[in-house]
């Protein structure tokens, strides 16, 4: 039924597909498209506007107009159906990479020097500590999480900066995404329970300049505030040209 309300409205021109308005929906009224955060069905939309100060761009407001009327048996509906299609696709991850085979390992004392190309310096070594490291992968329990200094690492860092091996992973516990590609709702719910019974030290997010990414800041803040936990929190931004932009420790 239509009826006159008041319901978010988002800007095509202005939205740049970063994503952070999508976990700031506890309806899951918003999806990402083409690219582009749309309303998936007015329905689904209280109207309140909770999403408004994530988005970087101002593309989000709150208008009234003729819509369908706000109908929460339908938003419980599709809530399940997500959760359901979540379950889904964990259950479907490729069987050659499986969240139950975990390995932790000693690396090895890494080099002070670097192989870059066309040097003479000694091979660079790895510093990571265990496998896997991508946060869909990864179950809360891992014993390698228990009492670490977390790194949170977006997907392109490990490409655009260079020395992520030797400045960044020594004597951390790093888990790896995109908040853009995957589901960030997802990823809020896996770090709650992350930071519920993991007992971390410190939590260092690790993320490009470009706007999409800062969707990881984001699911990182409201998963604290869930877990309700107070730790030590750095946010580090790395340009695409490979250069550290912001280093900022936040409060506890």
């Amino acid at each position: 039924m239509k009826v006159n309300r008041k319901i978010v409205e988002i800007d095509g021109e202005l939205c740049d597909g970063c994503g952070e308005c999508v976990p700031s929906c506890a309806e899951g009224a918003i999806e990402i498209v083409d690219g582009k955060a749309r309303i998936a069905a007015e329905q689904y939309c209280d109207g309140l506007g909770a999403c408004l100060g994530e988005c970087p761009n101002d593309a989000l407001t709150i208008i009234e107009r003729e819509a369908d009327d706000f109908d929460e048996e339908a938003v419980e509906a599709r809530l399940r159906e997500m959760e359901e299609a979540k379950k889904t696709e964990e259950s479907s991850l490729p069987c050659g990479c499986p969240s139950a085979t975990l390995q932790s390992f000693i690396p090895p004392a890494a080099s002070t020097k670097e192989t870059v190309p066309g040097g003479r310096g000694e091979p660079a070594v790895s510093n990571l500590s265990h496998w896997p490291i991508q946060i869909r992968l990864v179950p809360p329990t891992a014993p390698f999480l228990k009492g670490a200094d977390l790194l949170v690492v977006a997907d392109c860092v490990s490409v655009a900066y260079p020395n992520l091996n030797s400045e960044f992973l020594s004597g951390k516990a790093v888990l790896m995404g995109c908040p853009k590609l995957d589901d960030a709702e997802t990823y809020v719910e896996k770090f709650v329970e992350i930071f519920k019974t993991a007992d971390l030290k410190s939590v260092t997010v690790l993320m490009m300049e470009v706007p999409c990414c800062f969707g990881l800041e984001t699911i990182i803040k409201r998963a604290l505030d869930g877990a309700g936990k107070r730790i030590p929190f750095e946010e580090v931004v790395v340009s695409t040209r490979g250069e550290i932009l912001k280093r900022e420790k936040m409060a506890a």
